[in-house]
């Protein structure tokens, strides 16, 4: 995608809430669209904490001087862990060391290694303690007492001094959580000279800040970072304020409210759906904060805080502020929309802090200084060059479930993200992604949406896909039951990354929809295979104009029906002239209750439009091993007149169960297969391997998807396949839309 010079596009005002009210510019980012060519951020690996060091988490991570070792924080299992990354293409768990509570943050320096631990018993009674550990043979050489709960910690670029964010959060369940709630936190700086069981700690003075601060005493810092000036600055999230404190001296040089962002094009419903239709005031609330120069710094404006009136905060953006309290940049609704292009729209927030922005890094790689700001319900990064003062959106990194810690690492060229959850059942851990610069285009994301009457097309979840009949550079897809309508997505393949350029809803069905498989009839209309489940949902074969009205809807057999189980219909294949089609459908697994004991045999069904009649053939999934069950997840005619079927397990990457074992395409000759009405004994059909798809996954995926829903071959017999993102629920949120090549190629059949 080409980088963004924000200053290019329109202005517009915003009002602001700060100590002086003020017209400022503000920039919308239009979607980056094409490929660029300028240094870019690809994956080079990802280490799973819980495989390699037995962690639970990584939250906030650090490098060591030379770039070679990584340290992080668990704070699930109380301690520390330690990575080595000196191959950074393979990096090595290092072990742990208990730190004898909640570690909250920690920074390097040098051979040592600072740890905020919380070690409160109760709300109103906080305390912790700051541990200075060896990083190299993992002792404890030191041990401060803090009368409080530490949260961030910050290191002067000088390394003379430390800062430490006494929080002493609030107990969100008394008064409905309003401040204010004592104690009230505290800024502790560490002057760190002499052998380091001696160096002393003060506390700055942030009684100006408590003067003017929405909740007086009860500050409750958030985050921390210093310039080159030895000048911090600081968030007060609930309070939606922000201080700069000189290190050396302590005191506060200037404090300003946060204000708020007028966002406009954004959903604030959950309702299922995406309508970006709404318009709303919120305050900033920022948490992380990161200087950009030693003037400038960014904030991430996730909200925290539910006021007396039940507003929430919390902009869904990124501010850059100077540090007079005057606004140099907003983002507003357009970090938000950049995602939601990508596909990485979580609906579930959008009603609440949308994308929630809760982590911000800057980085100086060469001449260019690099922002990345980490959004925590949509699992990526976005990455902005701010050499020049305004952003420019440069591209947009998956991470794996809510990025909490950014570290950017410019003299090895790195940039590191790692996660703070995981879904140990489904196979995705909390992961630490580390990303390297190259030249040349991003690989990420690999399909985009383009931007329509102020905001992007919206879409997640992508399952079945077909090419068009005769336009080469044309492909569809289908949404699935994340979202409670049914789209079909028109999609430009020869754009990098692929473009959706148009989307219609599927409007006249009969019942709810899920559509998983996309066909495309003779006439040049839709056929769509929707998957029903065990209650009202049935699933259906549907006819569709290319406007989304529903023609005709087909069941299946209705003693057929009453063996069926919520894994149906997923693939949907359609040969013959109008009128006279025969429409081939994938039952995804075996349905029970049919005599087939081991279920491995599913079903493939042939449905004749003159004759309305259905027959079927069984298709012998592959044993279970330990990717969970397997099962047929797409449908697709070949140019040959043969047919491929996707076929793939539960797993999710290599390290956490269940772990992704099959991925693949199998053919099968349907037109000459022995086809018999339901209840009859089914012959099965042969099936031949024509590509394991697991490696092309694993290399271009952070972890590998489960849902290989897509597949298609163009009308000039190119191949594409696409993973289902799950609507970013509980999954990782990356969409794999990935080209194979020429399909005999790609299958070997040349």
């Amino acid at each position: 995608m080409e980088s963004l010079d924000l200053r290019n596009f329109p202005l517009k005002k915003l009002a602001l809430t700060t100590a002086v009210t003020m017209a400022i510019s503000v920039s919308n980012i239009a979607m980056a669209k094409g490929g660029y060519s300028s240094a870019v951020f690809n994956k080079l690996s990802t280490f799973d904490v819980m495989a390699g060091n037995g962690s639970s988490v990584a939250e906030i991570t650090d490098v060591s001087p030379n770039g070679k070792q990584l340290v992080y924080t668990d704070a699930d299992n109380g301690e520390i862990g330690f990575i080595d990354i000196s191959n950074p293409a393979a990096p090595q768990g290092e072990g742990t060391v208990a730190v004898g509570g909640e570690p909250t943050s920690l920074i390097v320096r040098g051979r040592l290694v600072l740890v905020g631990v919380n070690t409160s018993e109760s709300f109103v009674a906080p305390s912790g303690k700051l541990l200075v550990i060896n990083r190299f043979n993992h002792n404890i050489v030191a041990e401060y007492e803090l009368d409080g709960q530490p949260d961030a910690l910050a290191l002067a670029p000088n390394h003379l001094r430390a800062a430490i964010v006494i929080e002493n959060e609030r107990d969100e369940d008394l008064n409905t959580g309003l401040l204010p709630q004592a104690p009230g936190g505290k800024l502790l700086i560490v002057d760190m000279l002499g052998k380091v069981d001696s160096w002393t700690i003060r506390e700055a003075d942030l009684s100006p800040v408590a003067a003017a601060a929405p909740a007086g005493e009860d500050l409750e810092p958030e985050y921390v970072d210093i310039n080159k000036e030895n000048e911090a600055v600081i968030s007060f999230q609930e309070n939606n304020y922000l201080a700069i404190v000189d290190m050396v001296s302590g005191n506060v040089i200037n404090h300003f409210s946060a204000g708020s962002v007028e966002l406009h094009n954004v959903d604030n419903a959950e309702e299922d759906l995406i309508n970006f239709d709404s318009s709303l005031t919120k305050r900033r609330e920022p948490d992380a904060v990161a200087w950009i120069n030693n003037d400038v710094f960014a904030t991430a404006n996730e909200g925290d805080y539910e006021d007396e009136n039940g507003e929430e905060g919390g902009s869904r953006s990124f501010t850059l502020f100077h540090q007079d309290g005057a606004v140099h940049y907003e983002s507003a609704e357009s970090f938000e929309h950049w995602l939601a292009s990508a596909g990485h729209h979580n609906e579930g927030r959008s009603e609440n802090k949308g994308c929630e922005p809760e982590s911000v890094e800057s980085g100086k790689y060469g001449r260019r200084t690099l922002l990345f700001v980490g959004s925590e319900r949509c699992n990526a990064v976005g990455v902005y060059d701010v050499s020049r003062g305004y952003p420019k959106a440069l591209q947009i990194l998956p991470t794996g479930i809510g990025p909490e810690g950014l570290k950017a690492i410019p003299k090895k060229r790195l940039f590191i993200a790692s996660t703070e959850k995981e879904e140990a059942g489904d196979g995705i851990p909390t992961m630490v992604n580390i990303f390297r610069m190259d030249f040349g285009k991003a690989k990420y994301p690999m399909i985009q949406s383009e931007e329509v009457n102020g905001a992007p097309i919206p879409w997640v979840a992508l399952s079945g896909m077909v090419g068009d009949n005769t336009d080469p550079d044309t492909a569809y897809a289908v949404s699935d039951s994340f979202l409670a309508e049914g789209f079909i997505y028109t999609i430009d393949v020869s754009s990098k990354p692929a473009k959706i350029f148009d989307r219609v809803q599927v409007s006249g069905a009969s019942a709810g929809l899920d559509p998983e498989g996309i066909a495309m009839g003779p006439d040049g209309n839709f056929w769509l295979g929707s998957e029903g489940n065990t209650g009202s949902r049935p699933n259906l074969v549907l006819k569709v104009a290319t406007d989304g009205t529903v023609l005709d809807e087909i069941q299946l057999p209705a003693d057929m029906v009453d063996q069926r189980r919520g894994n149906g219909i997923e693939g949907i294949a359609v040969t013959g002239d109008a009128g006279e089609e025969i429409v081939y459908v994938a039952i995804q697994r075996a349905w029970p209750n049919e005599g087939d004991t081991d279920k491995v045999n599913t079903k493939i069904g042939r449905y004749d439009v003159a004759t309305d009649e259905w027959t079927f053939v069984h298709y012998q999934l592959e044993a279970e091993g330990n990717g969970g069950w397997i099962g047929l997840s797409e449908l697709t005619l070949l140019p040959n007149g043969n047919f491929a079927v996707v076929e793939r397990d539960k797993g999710w990457g290599t390290s956490t169960a269940p772990v992704a074992e099959l991925k693949a395409i199998y053919g099968i000759d349907l037109t000459s297969a022995e086809f018999k009405p339901y209840g009859e004994t089914l012959v099965t059909v042969e099936k031949t391997l024509l590509r394991d798809v697991l490696p092309d996954l694993e290399k271009v995926s952070i972890w590998t998807a489960e849902k290989l829903e897509g597949m298609a071959v163009t009308s000039e017999g190119k191949l594409y396949i696409v993973t289902d993102n799950d609507g970013v629920d509980d999954a990782t949120g990356e969409t794999i839309f990935q080209e194979l090549g020429d399909w005999e190629q790609a299958f070997g059949l040349e």
